[in-house]
This record gives C-alpha cells, structure tokens and sequence, in this order.
C-alpha cells in the first residue's frame, strides 16, 4: 500500500483498504460455492462499492484541500485557451474511474463464475438423461472443473487486489497530487 501512496501518512489508511479488499474477496468467494449466489456479478453491486469509495475519497480530499482540489483538473502550466478544453477532458476522465472500476469487477467475476455454472450444469444434464455413456462421460467436463476451479479462485483473488491498489492509486491521486 504504502507502494502506492506515497506519504507517511498512508498507515492511516490500511484499516479502509483491508476492509473493501477482505469484503469484496468475500463478496467473490461466496460466488465459489456450489449453488451460492456471486455479488460481484451484477453490476449494481460493483457500481455501489465503486462509486461509494471514488464519494469518501473526494469527501477526504475537498476536506484535505478545500478548493485547492479543484486545481486537479487543470495541469499546472497550462494556458487559458487550452484550458477550455482540458478542464472537461480531465474532470469526464476522473468521473470515470468509478465506472471501470465497477465494471471491470463485474464483468472478471461473472465471466468465470458462469463459465463455472454452465459446465457444471452440463455435467448435471449428462447425468439426468438416463442414457449409460452419458452418465459415464460426465466426469471429463467434471475435470475440466477442477482447474477452472482453481483458475476462478486466483480470479476472486487478484479482482480484490486490483480493486483495493485503484483504491490506493485514487486515494493518491486525490490526496497528494494537489500538493
């Protein structure tokens, strides 16, 4: 973390990053067991999470920097003209962060875990048919399972870890670009 945010003072907020990561790797995890339910795969879920970090970190940082933050959105140096056209550029740029954040969550998690849900239900269709070589062959797309298994764990792992570094690299951003 303290790679990421670049201040003494970034000790302050490991409590608020191991939180969001610890839930999210929750919220992903769940999405693991057989018949369970995964959050992280519908987009309200990722929007809410995305958009209530991006909110406390402005919150922080107009708090830190008053309107001095506002200066964010205009590189120093710039000339008057050029600024009637990087001002909007920067300020749709930073509204934007929320927005993939909570996409890029969304769409990792339910690529996967649907994957996972399909062969699985396919396995469970060979099986219910009745039919002898079915039910006997339904173990190769129940191998196939087992590292997709795997692979979706280390998935659930790195989405939360990509999700809390953004965090930092936001909190940075807003925090001690001003300065």
């Amino acid at each position: 973390m303290t790679d990421n945010i670049k201040d003494k003072e970034a000790h302050q907020f490991f409590p608020l990053v191991c939180t969001v990561f610890s839930f999210i790797l929750l919220l992903n995890l769940i999405g693991l067991i057989p018949y369970s339910f995964t959050l992280t795969s519908h987009l309200i879920i990722t929007f809410t999470l995305s958009i209530s970090v991006f909110i406390g970190i402005n919150i922080l940082a107009v708090k830190t920097h008053g309107l001095r933050f506002f200066g964010l959105f205009l590189p120093a140096g710039t000339s008057v003209p050029l600024s009637f056209l990087l001002v909007p550029i920067e300020l749709v740029s930073y509204l934007f962060k929320p927005i993939s954040l909570g996409i890029r969550l969304f769409a990792n998690m339910m690529a996967g875990h649907t994957l996972l849900k399909v062969i699985a239900g396919f396995c469970a269709t060979m099986v219910t048919t009745g039919i002898i070589p079915l039910i006997l062959l339904h173990f190769v797309p129940l191998l196939i399972l087992v590292p997709l298994y795997a692979l979706e764990l280390g998935v659930a792992l790195i989405q939360s870890f990509v999700f809390a570094v953004l965090m930092c690299i936001y909190l940075q951003d807003s925090l001690y670009a001003t300065h």
